[in-house]
């Protein structure tokens, strides 16, 4: 990058970047980040060693206040260059202060003690812990110090790695299928983190050596690639007067480093095309340039405008904001207080990023005023924290500023870049911030699939409601003796008129004393009344089924979503399963032979009945069914003719509290089986919002197990 010109731009100072006293807010080193060797080396050194340094210092402060006479961006203590961070300013360069980091090439001893203007070799190095020393030109703090490496802890790394990961996969699997309230901003909200993510999160994770990534982002005619082209020094990115100007995203970095950027795994959704940007190309092509004009440590990326006329322009502008170390906001005095200004404003400070802004073509004779306003609209919207610029209008040639109007932001950007602690400072800051984002936007993402969760949880009920009120209404027409009617009640007439249940009934002892073990054959009334009543109750059952899943049709239809769920594949659902009735006969013939089996083992009929006569099982478990069926709990007395005759033989034959007894077991059993049925019925439906997408209860508790995971690998 083109060294700074002596005169500076107008800008705001009064937010610096770093604290006012670093040595008392000096924070503490993330894993795998440098820390300023200084303090433990100068400690150990003779005290003569300790005097030359003090010698040094005062000389470089007294070329410090020149430099600041003069104005030049980076001097020592300068609100322009961002205020002190963990190490001193200055091209001056002050030696290093509480937090150990010499300062500046013009005249700060390193750590080996030997003056750098000597030309001495100092190791130089990357964020990800090797020994650095900045380059000196327009950079501040910390270029003569030599930074000595933390080794990280790696279990941590990858435990983290491992949280974050499983992170992405919960946040991905989840589907909002019902549209409600609320479910298009869960749906981008949900793809905007799975895209941070991708996109960033893990790739930085993996990547800690890479360059400060700054994207600059804002809107149409903005001079975003002006901008780009004079930090370069060249022209690196088309400007124009046709709006809008940058369709396809265009990446500078140092040669180092594009390799990386081009086979990396940041924005794995890009493809990805060397440099020089060609005249046709897809707009979801990152194009990569190499200029050996920009430190190792910074890479600048020129976004599509956030509002223009295209929708995927603005899609890659907030995709490419997620992935940034830092986001550069530029903006113009005409637009500055456009509304899509403010959203993107407030979605980057929402995701974590680290923000500067730059306010470009401010009126020579209005300048003032306008940034006093867009500074006081900064602070209202909660971004008064952000580093600002302004850029006054101006001339532009070769698609370039004056060297003068971007001086600061220019510094300012070699004083991050070049200065390892400034740099892993800001790379930490954004990793963290876009972490700490995760500990609103996951769970605000689980609340929204409990919503979801919870209209299924109602639709299921709605089939649940309506298959209970199905087996109530069967239950009822089992016991009020509307089974006993036609074709039942006139087979039941002609077994027990014509003598056929007479004769089931027959003398226990001869002359001989012996039963007679002689095994007769069912008439054939019996029979009939046997398929007649279990054709009766497997119509019953059939109409009770048909009519609860009418209900649920009904009930679905009458919820927004229920009717979203029945306009696919669910609709099939419009009746009772094909299988059904193939089920019931199965269902009511198992049940006729557990009646069967109850007057076989528990029919025990009174002492005085067993010493006259003997019964036809199976005749006497058709009369049990017709008692149960006809006419309901076996107490009921039922006036004259025949409707009396089951609940008299039957209590003659076993008493009233065995058939009590038999009369429960049997009708449990039919209840248990009809249940079954409606369950298998029931259960398509809940087939149906499985296979409509919906999550169940687990997905949300994953989401929020997965949010306290992270905090306990952080």
């Amino acid at each position: 990058m083109t060294p700074p010109a002596d005169q500076s731009a107008v800008h705001d100072g009064r937010h610096p970047e770093g604290p006012a006293d670093p040595a008392a807010t000096e924070p503490a080193p993330a894993a795998g980040s440098s820390v300023p060797a200084d303090r433990d080396e100068r400690a150990a050194r003779p005290s003569g060693a300790a005097e030359r340094d003090e010698r040094a210092a005062g000389s470089s402060g007294t070329d410090e206040r020149d430099e600041s006479a003069s104005g030049a961006a980076g001097s020592s203590g300068s609100t322009a260059s961002g205020g002190p961070s963990g190490a001193s300013d200055g091209p001056g360069g002050t030696s290093g202060d509480s937090s150990g980091v010499s300062g500046g090439s013009g005249g700060a001893s390193g750590a080996d003690g030997r003056d750098e203007r000597s030309g001495s070799p100092v190791s130089s190095g990357t964020s990800g812990g090797a020994e650095r020393t900045g380059r000196g030109a327009g950079a501040s703090g910390g270029a003569g110090g030599r930074l000595v490496s933390v080794a990280p802890d790696p279990t941590r790394e990858v435990d983290l790695a491992r949280v974050l990961t499983e992170l992405r996969d919960q946040v991905s699997e989840v589907r909002f299928v019902l549209d409600m309230p609320g479910v298009e901003d869960a749906r981008a909200a949900q793809l905007e983190i799975k895209s941070q993510l991708d996109d960033y999160v893990l790739p930085r994770i993996r990547g800690k050596s890479a360059p400060m990534l700054v994207v600059l982002g804002g809107s149409t005619g903005a001079g975003k690639s002006t901008l780009v082209n004079t930090l370069v020094g060249s022209r690196v990115s088309a400007t124009g007067v046709l709006r809008p100007t940058t369709s396809s995203p265009i990446l500078v970095c140092h040669p180092d480093h594009a390799e990386w950027f081009l086979k990396g795994p940041l924005l794995p959704d890009m493809g990805r095309v060397p440099g020089p940007a060609p005249d046709a190309i897809a707009g979801d092509q990152l194009v990569i340039i190499s200029s050996d004009q920009l430190p190792e440590g910074l890479a600048l990326l020129d976004s599509p405008d956030f509002d223009s006329v295209f929708e995927d322009h603005y899609e890659f502008a907030t995709k490419l904001m997620s992935a940034a170390d830092l986001w550069l906001c530029v903006t113009t005095a005409a637009r500055y207080a456009d509304a899509q200004v403010w959203q993107m404003l407030q979605r980057a400070r929402e995701q974590g990023a680290t923000i500067g802004v730059v306010l470009s073509r401010v009126p020579q004779g209005a300048g003032s005023e306008v940034v006093d306003h867009f500074g006081e609209m900064l602070e209202q919207q909660g971004v008064g924290e952000a580093r600002r610029f302004t850029i006054p209008e101006t001339r532009i040639e070769n698609s370039r500023l004056p060297e003068e109007a971007v001086e600061d932001i220019r510094s300012w950007l070699l004083e991050l870049s070049e200065n390892i602690e400034r740099r892993s400072k800001v790379i930490r800051d954004t990793f963290g911030g876009v972490l700490d984002s995760f500990r609103v936007r996951v769970p605000e993402l689980a609340k929204q699939v409990e919503a979801q969760v919870e209209v299924r949880t109602v639709l299921r009920e709605e089939v649940e409601a309506a298959y209970a009120t199905a087996m109530a209404e069967l239950d009822e027409a089992t016991r009020n003796g509307s089974l006993l009617r036609g074709e039942v009640l006139a087979r039941w007439q002609d077994f027990a008129g014509t003598g056929d249940l007479l004769r089931s009934l027959r003398v226990q002892r001869g002359r001989s004393g012996h039963r007679s073990s002689k095994r007769r054959r069912a008439p054939a009334r019996l029979r009939a009344l046997k398929g007649a009543l279990r054709a009766g109750l497997e119509s019953l059952i059939l109409a009770s089924a048909e009519h609860a899943a009418e209900e649920v049709l009904a009930r679905w239809r009458a919820h927004p979503a229920g009717g979203q769920i029945l306009a696919g594949p669910a609709g099939a659902l419009s009746g009772v399963s094909p299988e059904l009735p193939r089920r019931v006969t199965r269902a009511v013939s198992s049940w006729q032979d557990h009646v069967l089996e109850l007057i076989r083992t528990e029919g025990v009929t009174k002492r005085s009945v067993a010493k006259l006569v003997t019964f036809d099982e199976e005749a006497l478990s058709l009369v049990l069914m017709i008692g149960l069926l006809g006419y309901g709990t076996t107490d009921v007395t039922v006036e004259g003719g025949t409707s009396a005759v089951p609940q008299r033989l039957l209590k003659a034959l076993f008493g009233a509290e065995s058939l009590r007894g038999m009369g429960a077991k049997a009708r449990a059993d039919l209840r248990s089986r009809i249940g079954m049925l409606f369950d298998e019925e029931a259960i398509r439906y809940g087939q149906a919002l499985d296979a409509a997408g919906i999550p169940d209860e687990t997905a949300a508790v994953q989401l929020y197990q997965a949010t306290y995971n992270l905090e306990v690998a952080r």
